[in-house]
């Protein structure tokens, strides 16, 4: 081969592994500055507007999955805020309207045949439950609601901490009671238009709950006229989130009847009572 030969070869293999250089830089550079764009949740509220709020897949992923799939899947469409309180949050997505009720396999997926359907609950992503969850709760925040167990006993603490199923709520302001909230729940999104609006259902008229006697120290966070849900609807952006790993549910009420003969028909999930 002659010399003008072998610097033809050398120049074309340079070129070539300039490109190939080239085509591993361009594509390095495209992943580290094209993130996927975080869900959107629209959500509008009969009589009160529209409420758009950013989900943070990043930091609790199951949460996120859960509530997308609920959404998109119709469950929360006429759903009311069951429970506000002034300078605290409104906390909504309960089918039965009272605090007691959560959703259901079937909220979720299809049932396979022969399947029995039941309620589920997925796994609390906060610092409490071994989650570096780095959201605050504050204003705006976007949180799942869960039961507090540990009221009965101490020993209840991790079925408290993963009891969350279908109930949000949405952090109205900024102080020692939200701040005592952080580390203890899931914040997993939050509120980037309509925070008007949510004051605004923040200031409905509320009662004590049907049932309770006169100064029984009974919460008064019953809206008289519960603010209804119309619809959410959450936009991916394209990407799918696929669905939570969902869990038994704790059986409190067998647990407190066998262990303290208790009747349990009064109790909520609620976030903190």
């Amino acid at each position: 081969m002659s010399e003008t030969s072998k610097k033809i070869v050398w120049i074309v293999a340079l070129i070539i592994l300039l490109v190939l250089i080239g085509v591993v830089v361009v594509g390095y550079v495209q992943k580290a500055t094209n993130k996927t764009e975080n869900p959107i949740v629209t959500m509008e509220v009969e009589n009160y507007g529209t409420v758009k709020i950013e989900l943070y897949p990043d930091q609790a992923p199951e949460t996120v999955a859960n509530f997308i799939t609920l959404a998109n899947r119709g469950f929360y469409n006429g759903l009311t805020f069951h429970r506000i309180v002034k300078d605290f949050m409104i906390q909504g997505g309960d089918p039965k309207g009272n605090g007691t009720g959560s959703a259901k396999i079937s909220n979720l997926r299809d049932l396979k045949d022969g399947e029995e359907d039941r309620e589920y609950t997925i796994k609390g992503e906060f610092i409490a439950n071994k989650v570096n969850n780095k959201v605050n709760m504050e204003e705006g925040t976007l949180a799942m609601a869960r039961s507090d167990y540990s009221q009965y006993s101490p020993s209840l603490k991790e079925a408290s901490y993963n009891s969350g199923c279908s109930q949000f709520f949405i952090v109205t302001a900024n102080n020692e009671t939200t701040n005592a909230l952080n580390g203890l729940y899931t914040p997993f999104g939050k509120v980037i238009e309509g925070m008007d609006v949510v004051h605004n259902i923040e200031a409905t008229e509320v009662k004590a709950p049907e049932g309770s006697e006169e100064n029984s120290g009974a919460e008064v966070s019953t809206p008289v006229n519960p603010p209804k849900i119309t619809s959410i609807k959450v936009d991916t952006k394209g990407v799918d989130y696929g669905l939570p790993k969902t869990l038994q549910p704790f059986d409190y009420q067998n647990w407190l009847y066998k262990t303290y003969g208790i009747n349990p028909n009064s109790t909520q999930t609620t976030i903190g009572e």
